[in-house]
């Protein structure tokens, strides 16, 4: 099986335009259409994708990402692993701005977004008991040593479902629970990816110390912009290192790559060919066995 990569970019991280070689593909999928067009392109010899979450030109709130066409677009392309590189909010103090974290656990607290492929018919649970890929981790860890830059391997990001920035109540109750970062956009895309047999890694870079802090009571959006603006820099630096190494990290027994198997509880008989056409990118594999 060939394995290809692809980046989701996530606030201040539109483009990587140091790929000369570039075909941007407009994907239609059952969910709708994708955020963006995506970027297809090579890099090292490796067929790679690029696709800004929030749209160029940041257009798109966190809410009305259509999350299921992202992840099935990505599918139709062949994509087995995505990383994705996102702007978070650090809940500790020994996350300064301009630190990443590579995060392996999430508390999802979401509640406005559609979360699986699996809403009609057909019921599927997949375990998120681990929700990030060990190898395409460890690929990440290695592409930011190489790249220099500080960071933290492990972490819990808060999923929020925003656009509005916490209230101090809130970020000290997430404080509490010893969590390590707050965005508002990798949930349910960790979700789905998981339900697509996609093997996924988060990236989280630290813009600010939300409102908890003494001195960061009220989060600036214009302060933001210009850490995200650095940390857009050593991130296309990342991802140029990521693209390199992260075959070399696959893990052909990854829990991701077959968890379909032992999901779908739906009797055979009872999944309609309606259903299973609107599935085939994301379960065909299973379904049309």
């Amino acid at each position: 099986m060939t394995n290809k990569l692809a980046i989701i970019g996530g606030s201040g991280l539109y483009d990587v335009e140091e790929f000369k070689e570039r075909d941007l593909l407009e994907i239609k999928t059952p969910w709708g259409y994708p955020s963006d067009k995506i970027l297809k392109t090579k890099f090292d010899a490796k067929e790679v994708y690029f696709l800004p979450r929030h749209g160029r030109g940041h257009f798109i709130s966190p809410s009305n990402i259509n999350f299921r066409a992202n992840i099935d677009a990505l599918k139709q392309l062949g994509v087995t692993d995505i990383v994705s590189v996102s702007a978070v909010g650090s809940l500790k103090e020994s996350l300064p701005p301009g630190k990443f974290v590579i995060i392996d656990q999430f508390i999802d607290r979401t509640f406005a977004r559609n979360k699986t492929f699996f809403e009609d018919e057909i019921v599927a649970h997949v375990s998120m008991a681990h929700p990030t890929s060990n190898g395409l981790m460890n690929a990440c860890e290695d592409a930011i040593k190489k790249s220099h830059i500080d960071y933290q391997r492990g972490g819990i990001y808060v999923v929020m479902e925003g656009p509005q920035f916490s209230t101090l109540a809130e970020s000290n109750l997430y404080r509490s629970w010893k969590a390590d970062v707050i965005g508002m956009t990798n949930m349910p895309e960790a979700k789905l990816a998981r339900e697509a047999e996609i093997r996924y890694a988060s990236v989280s870079m630290v813009t600010d110390y939300d409102c908890w802090h003494p001195d960061h009571e009220n989060v600036d959006v214009q302060k933001v912009i210009k850490v995200l603006l650095d940390n857009a820099v050593k991130a296309k630096d990342m991802i140029k290192n990521l693209i390199k190494n992260f075959e070399k990290h696959i893990d052909k027994n990854d829990p991701t790559n077959n968890c379909l198997d032992v999901a779908i509880i739906t009797a055979p008989e009872k999944r309609t060919k309606k259903t299973i056409k609107k599935l085939k990118n994301i379960a065909g594999r299973v379904l049309l066995k």
